[in-house]
């Protein structure tokens, strides 16, 4: 026993006496002119042909045996920049980077390595450049990062004029849509038309569809990570845009130079104010309103607090009105414990409502709904050595879910009418590495660990048969104390992907994860609007669950100018949650018997060829795709294909740098048609009643939907001595004006003065289409 002390108290002394003979290199890279933190510089020591990349918040660290280094640092669209280093002791080495002008206006794919698509871990991602989104044609003249993404492999759009968006056989509700780490529940303006992000200030933005890394959680599909920008903390400088349908403004400088700054962006739609001028009651806009400040104390401490508002108003003169809007504020504290480890924390509050007004004398009410937030997240960074990086974390988070609120106006026939809210906490622990093997071989893998709790102050109704929607009989009720645990659902939710590089231009990778999600969407229709509601798990509603699996090939042609990639992916849903035929969503207090869960497949391969540099760029992407879903209870229990199932999705977009002047882009799309359910026929019931006849749910297919979208922008030469810049953007929106169907209804058939053709039981079916072509101007000012 005392030789094994002496032997572990030996090897314990060698260790640290080897720990002491190892030294760190760590600091921030930044944006040479305006002070912005870099996301993913690759930091090489040239001398071992290995490196990291920076983290979110520009961080990076490198622990190496003493000696003599050549460091680089590069970044797509900067200047390469090589350092030499003696490394004898812990070195602070922030780096700040200049832009290559030269080869800046040829860059508009990703901000990245050259090489990053072969020797980068993470497959399932793409990295969403804000510079080539404002290149692309764009409705109305708004650039739209959501529109961006539905143009990505694996991702299928809603529907024409929509911002949601399905990912690998995955419903709209299933994706995480974050704005600097704060959930944004419903992501439209105008009902879909634009998104809430105003391009002026993202930074940078990924979208995960496999191989989620572990400090993400909450969705089974996808991560939409969009994060703002902090602001120059050097100079002042601002935009401005002016387009047919909104104008925007964003506004920049430091607070004290070198260590503070700000930044603050406003967009307003002004339909409404030419509707008021020409006296018409019915009135539309929406805004949105960004603002964000950051401090940096010092060297191992940082601070940041951004904040976003944003709303949408309908009124129709007296008659009716309604609105809908998100408001999230995130606060950020960066603090650097050592050389090696790096911490995060953050407090976030997110909130989504809507309300629906009638302003009838004798039928007025006003409805309102809404979903609410806090969270805190703790997340650390330990880079123990350019092989083995860890990080891990807690996040908790309190949420309120408030599903409707009726309130009759004084002389209304109604009656208020007050839906329970429900409450619940979502605990989450979560540890993931990255692990170089090899010079080939690469792994993550991780674990994070759910807790959710459905919790009061709330009741329960228990039902002789929790499955009978049509006449519900309760036998008891439950009641539980505010915080008393209602439901407790546990979940572990492993990580893996493995990267093994071929040769210096191929690799292959695969990947699987398991997603939980504890909150569920509440719509029995086929494309989310502001008008649905959610729920967390419950007593009678389970968690979801979806397990992926994803398997790739990588490679780069003609000096990493090309980047190809195949992607293939089988994934499996467990208690996805649906609703019965015929359902009764709002304003029911037995909605637990509506519920109806089951299981879901979906599979499919992505091929994606991007084109990095040159005066021609863009990506092709092409997706052939399966999803189906099994529920018990619905469309009589028979698998059905899902709402958002689509074949085939082919996507191309390109831009073309024609001279210092001009740029034109152009964007090209085709789906196949999506399912709908239409009656197959009628009959008569009871006194005159025309009831349909449904057979298969989503048994029928729209049309194929195809669209070509043209731009061009014109930047003037700069004057000397003008302290500003101007563009002009023109665009045309469904260039071939194609008539896309958006949705198909059936009533009942009628000639062209609206009557009735024979005993009424005949249907016939209305395509709805949405937009011909719309050519667009918007006058941008740089300042």
């Amino acid at each position: 026993m005392r030789k094994a002390l002496i032997l572990i108290m030996l090897l314990g002394l060698a260790s640290m006496i080897y720990a002491q003979e190892k030294f760190t290199i760590n600091g921030y890279v930044k944006d040479a002119q305006n002070g912005e933190e870099l996301i993913g510089v690759t930091v090489l020591v040239q001398e071992l042909r290995n490196g990291v990349i920076s983290n979110p918040y520009g961080f990076y660290s490198i622990t190496l045996e003493p000696g003599e280094y050549t460091i680089s640092y590069s970044f797509i669209g900067y200047r390469t920049l090589t350092r030499k280093v003696v490394l004898d002791k812990d070195v602070v080495l922030n780096i700040e980077l200049n832009e290559e002008t030269t080869l800046l206006d040829e860059v508009v794919v990703t901000g990245e390595s050259p090489e990053k698509n072969v020797v980068d871990i993470q497959m399932s991602v793409n990295e969403i450049d804000i510079r080539q989104v404002k290149k692309l044609p764009a409705l109305f003249g708004e650039p739209d990062i959501i529109k961006t993404v539905q143009l990505l492999p694996g991702v299928i759009s809603a529907g024409e004029g929509t911002s949601s968006f399905f990912v690998r056989g995955g419903s709209a509700d299933q994706n995480l849509i974050l704005i600097d780490e704060a959930p944004v529940y419903d992501p439209s303006h105008l009902f879909g038309l634009f998104s809430v992000f105003n391009s002026d200030i993202i930074k940078d933005s990924e979208l995960y569809k496999g191989g989620i890394p572990s400090r993400f959680g909450g969705r089974l599909s996808s991560i939409l990570d969009i994060r703002t920008r902090d602001g120059n903390n050097q100079e002042f400088e601002g935009d401005a845009g002016i387009g047919l349908l909104a104008t925007g403004i964003a506004l920049e400088g430091p607070l004290k130079k070198g260590s503070s700054s700000y930044i603050f962006s406003a967009r307003r739609s002004y339909v409404d104010l030419f509707a008021r001028a020409a006296d018409n009651d019915n009135l539309v806009h929406f805004y949105d309103v960004n603002a964000k400040v950051n401090w940096r104390a010092n060297n191992k401490n940082r601070f940041f607090l951004a904040l976003y508002a944003g709303r949408d108003n309908f009124s129709f003169g007296d008659d009716f009105g309604f609105d809908w809007g998100n408001r999230t504020a995130t606060f950020r504290w960066n603090h650097l414990f050592n050389d090696k480890l790096f911490s995060n924390t953050s407090l976030i509050a997110s909130n989504f409502d809507y309300g629906l007004e009638s302003r009838d004398p004798s039928q007025g009410f006003f409805w309102d709904s809404s979903i609410e937030e806090f969270s805190f997240k703790q997340d650390l960074n330990y880079f123990i050595s350019p092989q083995f990086e860890l990080d891990f974390g807690y996040h908790v988070t309190y949420r309120k879910f408030a599903p409707g609120n009726i309130r009759p106006t004084p002389e209304s026939i109604f009656k208020g009418k007050d839906l329970a809210k429900e409450f619940a906490l979502d605990h989450a622990i979560y540890v993931g590495a990255q692990h170089r093997i090899s010079d080939k071989l690469t792994m993550t893998y991780g674990a994070r660990l759910s807790i959710f709790q459905s919790i009061g102050e709330g009741k329960v109704f228990l039902y002789e048969d929790p499955q009978d929607n049509i006449n519900p009989v309760r036998t008891d009720s439950l009641f539980f104390d505010s915080f008393e645990s209602i439901k407790n659902y546990v979940n572990i939710e492993p990580r893996l992907a493995m990267r093994y590089i071929l040769n210096p231009t191929s690799s292959v990778k695969l990947s699987y994860n398991r997603m939980v999600q504890n909150t569920h969407l509440i719509s029995s229709g086929t494309v989310p609007v502001p008008f649905n509601t959610w729920a967390p798990s419950s007593y009678y509603l389970k968690p979801q669950k979806a397990d992926q699996f994803a398997i790739g090939y990588f490679r780069n042609f003609d000096d990493n100018n090309y980047e190809f990639s195949v992607e293939a992916y089988y994934k499996t849903f467990n208690n996805v949650t649906d609703f019965a035929d015929n359902a009764q969503i709002f304003f029911n207090e037995d909605i637990a018997t509506e519920y109806r869960q089951g299981e879901a497949e979906a599979y499919g391969l992505e091929f994606l060829l991007k084109k990095n540099k040159g005066d021609l760029s863009g990506f092709v992407s092409y997706t052939w795709s399966k999803a189906t879903r099994t529920v018990p209870g619905v469309n009589l229990s028979r698998t059905f294909d899902a709402n958002h199932d689509r074949r085939h999705n082919f996507n191309a977009i390109a831009t073309y740098d024609f001279n210092d002047k001009w740029t034109f882009g152009a964007t090209f799309t085709y789906g196949t048609g999506k399912p709908t359910t239409i009656p197959s026929g009628s009959y008569q019931w009871g006194d005159g009643y025309i009831a349909d006849i449904i057979t298969d749910r989503n048994g029928y297919r729209l049309p194929a939907f195809h669209r070509l979208d043209l731009s061009a922008t014109l930047r003037p030469r700069k004057n000397q001595g003008k302290k500003w810049e101007t563009s002009w953007v023109f665009a045309l929106y469904n260039a071939y004006s194609r008539k896309n169907p958006f949705a198909l209804f059936t009533q009942v058939t009628q000639n062209r003065d609206g009557d009735i053709i024979g005993d009424g039981t005949q249907k016939e079916a209305k395509m709805i289409y949405l937009f011909p072509i719309l050519p667009s101007i918007t006058y941008n000012i740089k300042f």
